[in-house]
């Protein structure tokens, strides 16, 4: 279990930040001078878009998610941000991406987001997909296996 997902004794505690080893894979994302909000940073829901950004992108490239046309899609069914420092247009991001558990028809994900070149993240987070069958939505009896071997190539415990 990570640190975000352990109970608090002090809900006003901070979680660990997780540094950049702890991620196997990182994908690239520029940031939109419509990302900043009139505070002079990026907007909070923006980070949400990041993960699904990261994630899908790298699922359609090395797991096979086909995003129009496949039988199997993921439906995100939890999500989760912790905040560490600010990030403004033009940075460029990097996201890191683990796979924390990998179950028959659900992944959840770890996202680290790194101003550039970044050691502690800006932000951490995670997020869970189940995966579904496309028309009747309904979780699948098992993950396809061209996308849970790339799954397994970035899980960490």
């Amino acid at each position: 279990m990570s640190a975000t997902c352990t109970p608090r004794t002090d809900p006003m505690s901070r979680p660990e930040a997780r540094l950049r080893d702890a991620y196997p894979l990182f994908r690239p994302i520029q940031t939109r001078w419509m990302d900043n909000d009139v505070y002079g940073h990026v907007n909070n829901v923006v980070y949400y878009s990041w993960f699904d950004t990261a994630v899908n992108g790298w699922l359609i490239e090395a797991a096979g998610l086909d995003i129009h046309e496949g039988n199997v899609i993921g439906l995100v069914i939890e999500t989760q941000c912790n905040y560490f420092a600010p990030l403004a247009f033009p940075d460029r991001i990097e996201a890191g991406i683990a796979t924390a558990h990998i179950g028959r028809s659900s992944v959840r994900y770890q996202i680290g987001l790194f101003a550039e070149g970044a050691d502690k993240p800006a932000a951490q987070g995670h997020f869970v997909h189940v995966y579904v069958d496309r028309d009747g939505r309904r979780p699948v009896a098992a993950l396809p296996e061209k996308m849970r071997a790339a799954l397994e190539m970035i899980q960490r415990p």
